[in-house]
């Protein structure tokens, strides 16, 4: 199998290269090798393959390193002789089908995440919402009912609700005194949910049963929350809206094209570990 060329003995053997003040573009030529040219833009795109350590080396170390790097891949590249492994046609086959999609997805969602669609979106979701509810609440976990209707009897009779969450509860927020935060619907389990909404501020629950025990529940405080501002869900949206774009557009070149995967059936998955199928 074909191996890397050591970067970083190149690199080794870098010094300062003075480069001369003038205009350069991606087809200024750097260097050639039996008359093959080497350019500016081969040098910036295999300075984008290097591992992020290499990245942050000095321009004119980088410079001398990747030049070296490919007049030596060139050196090398002209002296193979025979027919060239299988494995290198494909590899170019699926680099040059990769970059080519990458550069139609990079459009899409150019295309996609204009200010009025990101504005369009938050309309949909935000523009009519309601205020929802908040519940600030604390709990205490025990693993009977009876535990629970004890505990209910305690605090009724005007036991602290933290302290006996410290010294009872099973639950992770018992060292913090039962304490869950600011919540609103749908992050609790039904039955926990349903019994904070029916409790007035201060109120202690009778015992609540879910999958993870007997709860008593205690309502700290309660407040309408409004919908969010566009800057708060911009990255959210914009997600939904990348998603969304790219899955469309991909759909509906799939319609339009004629993809046959047929020969795909009856194939052992595991083929894909056996290089010698492409040496």
């Amino acid at each position: 199998m074909q191996k890397r060329l050591n970067f970083i003995a190149t690199l080794g053997l870098a010094v300062t290269l003075a480069m001369p003040a003038q205009a350069q573009d991606a087809n200024t030529v750097v260097a050639t090798v039996n008359g093959k040219d080497i350019t500016i833009g081969h040098m910036i795109l295999a300075r984008t393959t290097l591992p992020e350590q290499y990245q942050q080396l000095p321009d004119d170390v980088l410079f001398e390193g990747i030049l070296k790097q490919l007049v030596e891949q060139s050196l090398l590249a002209d002296s193979f002789t025979g027919d060239l492994p299988k494995r290198i046609s494909i590899s170019l086959e699926n680099e040059k089908r990769s970059l080519i999609a990458g550069e139609r997805v990079e459009a899409v969602l150019t295309a996609a995440l204009t200010d009025e669609a990101i504005q369009a979106a938050y309309d949909s979701k935000f523009a009519d919402a309601e205020p929802t509810q908040e519940y600030n609440a604390s709990h205490i976990l025990v693993e009977t009912k009876e535990e629970a209707l004890a505990l209910k009897s305690e605090l009724d009779a005007g036991a602290d609700f933290a302290s006996a969450a410290k010294e009872k509860s099973t639950g992770p927020s018992g060292s913090n005194g039962g304490a869950l935060g600011w919540f609103g619907k749908g992050a609790m389990v039904p039955s926990f949910e349903a019994a904070v909404a029916d409790l007035d501020v201060g109120a202690v629950s009778a015992p609540v049963k879910t999958q993870f025990g007997w709860h008593v529940i205690i309502l700290n405080e309660t407040r309408n929350v409004s919908a969010p501002r566009l800057a708060e869900v911009r990255p959210e949206l914009e997600d939904a809206l990348r998603e969304s774009a790219l899955s469309n557009a991909i759909e509906l070149l799939r319609e339009k094209a004629d993809v046959d995967q047929s020969g795909a059936e009856g194939i052992n998955p595991s083929v894909l570990s056996d290089l010698s199928v492409v040496e």
